[in-house]
């Protein structure tokens, strides 16, 4: 049999949200790659070997799932929510740019439910009008260009979802990126703190940006922030469609 590589999401947390098409995959991988939280979530089999990996280990992750696909292996890089969000799916691809012998091995990409859709629909509809969503590390870019495309987000009023807003190394980050809500928005604005969605401990808070504080957040909270027609609906927040916004 021939190497595969699928590149594979398993959603936000919950078991029953991981999709019948990456089900299938696991079902048949002979190697399983990725960060070490994510592949504790397969069940060991005979047959499957599981290579759990550090975080910030991506393209080694990546170099070493395509050399053992081109073995003859069947094998699926792990990520949470979709691959191609702030996941494997383009280290993967980054990885074969620089070794392009790679390129006639066969790759898939199967989507996953993200945690940004898991908070929002824990939430309600916050994100039902124009959107973006930013990842607030500062890992792979500048903290400039981070505080850069923040303000620029909501000038244009857009709805917006954070990813990793505030870790131990950089608790100072996401206070400022309050400090910059709150001059472009108005401490009106509704901010939704989505925390370990879809697992056990899953907690949706939303409070105003006045009210809100970085210590609400941590690197399990999906962050997101309502534009300027978002409004409560008894225990739900919602965008309406027909949000026109501001210019």
């Amino acid at each position: 049999m021939s190497g595969r590589l699928t590149i594979a999401g398993l959603g936000p947390g919950a078991e029953d949200l991981v999709t019948p098409e990456v089900r299938a995959a696991l079902a048949t991988a002979t190697d399983i790659v990725g960060y070490i939280p994510y592949v504790a979530r397969i069940a060991p089999r005979p047959g499957l070997t599981l290579h759990p990996s550090d975080n910030r280990v991506e393209l080694d992750r990546s170099r070493h799932a395509l050399e053992m696909a081109a073995a003859g292996r069947q094998v699926v890089v792990v990520s949470s929510g979709d691959p191609g969000v702030f996941a494997m799916a383009s280290a993967v691809f980054e990885a074969v740019e620089a070794a392009p012998e790679y390129l006639s091995l066969d790759i898939r990409v199967l989507p996953g439910i993200t945690a940004m859709l898991a908070a929002a629909a824990a939430a309600g509809a916050p994100l039902g009008h124009d959107f973006c969503c930013i990842n607030l590390s500062d890992n792979l870019k500048p903290w400039e260009l981070v505080e850069h495309r923040l303000r620029l987000a909501a000038q244009a009023d857009f709805a917006m979802a954070f990813y990793n807003p505030r870790s131990k190394s950089r608790p100072h980050q996401f206070a400022r990126a309050l400090e910059i809500l709150r001059a472009e928005c108005g401490s009106a604005r509704l901010i939704t703190f989505a925390r370990a969605v879809t697992t056990p401990e899953q907690a949706i808070r939303t409070v105003t940006l006045g009210e809100a504080t970085p210590e609400m957040a941590d690197m399990r909270t999906v962050v997101l922030v309502g534009n300027a027609a978002t409004k409560r609906l008894g225990p739900w927040v919602y965008t309406p469609r027909s949000a026109g916004g501001v210019v």
